[in-house]
């Protein structure tokens, strides 16, 4: 018993912790953007994890080599949805938007997911309950985004990351490591490269480069911190709680997150947190309860067994 509540504990302390560290990569984000152009420092942050991750892999005699093609497929599709289509948008949203709100919008992946694996898996169903629950998801991304049809640039923010929530979900659902032969750290290493060269690639296409830097050594030590706290190690985190607790309760990183980015948006940048922020976020947990109720009940009576 108490080996097991230690157990619990721990799994509580490394939850808290990597929802504030990634809460922290929104501010991190946000606070670089003022020296660096958004697709480019995408770029320089997962040029410098994925070293990191490499390393790590490395160092822990961990097997890099990809040998078959279940090893290519997931590291392509990872490293240019979830990493790089991801963070192009989402780092080009923070420009207009707030820390908080960009992280309470993507609370909208768990959301989306199973409607996008309705579209590549037919067999799935969505259900009356789902499909009520998928309409208070979007309704939370209405209050947030507030739109004004008379003014759509207001609006530029809010549909970037909501854009790079959907690239999210299109990586995860095409993700698929069941055949790999390299373990999770080894194939997130090679995700991390292959999205650093896809957005250095889209970075040079949009005209973005060193030539438009003009961060001090506070940018550059935010673009440090991010490839390297949250980055890097964040990610080695990510992988040991989804071990332990499943794909289920880790996903609810999506809804601790948003709380410690307003909070040390509040703290470093002063940012304020509006009602409707707030509002959209409540929406989109509820939207996220009906949509995975029976996967939510179903972890919660094993993790009380």
């Amino acid at each position: 018993m108490l080996a097991t509540l230690r157990g619990v504990n721990r799994d509580v302390a490394g939850f808290v912790a990597l929802s504030a560290v990634w809460g922290t990569a929104f501010v991190a984000t946000k606070a670089a953007l003022d020296g660096f152009p958004p697709v480019f420092l995408a770029a320089l942050r997962f040029s410098l994890a994925a070293a990191l991750l490499f390393l790590v892999t490395a160092a822990a005699g961990r097997s890099v080599v990809p040998r078959t093609r279940g090893d290519v497929a997931p590291i392509l599709t990872g490293g240019a949805f979830s990493i790089g289509a991801h963070h192009a948008f989402l780092f080009t949203g923070q420009d207009y938007v707030s820390s908080a709100v960009a992280a309470t919008l993507l609370g909208l992946i768990p959301v989306l997911t199973p409607m996008a694996t309705r579209l590549v898996m037919p067999s799935e169903r969505i259900d009356a309950t789902g499909a009520v629950g998928l309409a208070v998801g979007f309704a939370g991304l209405a209050v947030i985004a507030r739109p004004d049809p008379s003014n759509l640039a207001v609006n530029t923010g809010a549909l970037y990351v909501f854009g790079s929530a959907i690239a999210w979900v299109v990586g995860a659902v095409t993700t698929r490591e069941d055949d790999a032969t390299l373990g999770p750290l080894a194939l997130q290493s090679w995700m991390a490269l292959t999205g650093a060269v896809m957005l250095h690639v889209t970075a040079a296409a949009l005209g973005q480069g060193m030539a438009d830097v003009t961060a001090g050594p506070a940018g550059y030590g935010w673009l440090v911190y991010l490839a390297v706290v949250p980055g890097a190690g964040g990610f080695l985190l990510y992988f040991r709680l989804l071990d332990r607790l499943g794909p289920i309760q880790t996903g609810l990183l999506e809804y601790a997150v948003p709380p410690f980015a307003a909070l040390f948006g509040f703290l470093v940048l002063e940012e304020t947190l509006a009602p409707t922020t707030v509002g959209g976020f409540a929406l989109i947990f509820v939207a996220f309860v009906l949509v995975k109720r029976d996967a939510v009940r179903a972890a919660l009576r094993r993790r009380l067994d």
